[in-house]
């Protein structure tokens, strides 16, 4: 029985590198959850390897949960054994894990090993390199988005340009409970004071003094 040796890198963070030995019959879930249990992700997520180029553009899509809307157009990952996607000495994978919030990652064969050894039960993990970044999850300003900083940063960019504040939300929320409605009323009752003020300042017997003293 032949060993695959894969080596997979996050496509934003070249520093964290892990390298796993499977069987050629197994498949691609239980490489799919071998990934997981070295990065410390829930493997329940859905998920894609693709068939990949040299230059990391993808073919075919091999799915673990897939959308309602691809279930007919792509095969899954559990009823899909590694060696019937294997056409090269170095082949190379595009993996997605977690459509909803998603990380990138390049997987590529490095090593074919003829014979396995019966001491280890595998998917094994035979190297871990970096520690695994974050899932980025919402009220969690820790975590590491997984497109990388310069994208985060683009967001933040974005906020500082609208002159955004936290202290803008709670004003922001009263406007929304005001509805539009209340606008407009606002607006109608600022106009009203305009005319009414235009009327006083053009008026021949108004008294600024006086008008000082009411005040």
């Amino acid at each position: 029985m032949a060993i695959y040796k894969f080596r997979i890198t996050f496509e934003d963070f070249d520093d964290v590198v892990r390298e796993i030995d499977i069987k050629s019959n197994q498949t691609f879930e239980d490489l799919h959850r071998a990934i997981h249990r070295s990065t410390g992700y829930n493997a329940e997520k859905s998920s894609s390897f693709y068939v990949s180029t040299d230059n990391w553009l993808k073919g075919d899509e091999i799915a673990y949960l897939p959308s309602e809307r691809k279930k007919d157009r792509v095969v899954l990952m559990e009823n899909s054994k590694l060696s019937g996607f294997i056409e090269d000495p170095h082949q190379k994978f595009y993996y997605t894990y977690n459509f909803d919030r998603p990380y990138d990652f390049h997987v590529e064969l490095v090593k074919i090993i003829l014979d396995a050894d019966p001491n280890i039960e595998y998917p094994f993990l035979a190297k871990s390199s970096g520690e695994a970044p974050k899932i980025m999850e919402q009220n969690s300003p820790q975590a590491v988005d997984p497109r990388g900083a310069a994208a985060a940063a683009s967001e933040f960019d974005f906020l500082n340009e609208m002159n955004f504040v936290p202290e803008d939300t709670d004003e922001l929320e009263a406007m929304g409970e005001m509805g539009i409605n209340e606008e407009e009323r606002d607006e109608d009752e600022e106009s009203e004071e305009d005319e009414f003020g235009d009327e006083f300042s053009d008026s021949d017997n108004f008294d600024d003094d006086s008008h000082k003293d009411d005040y």
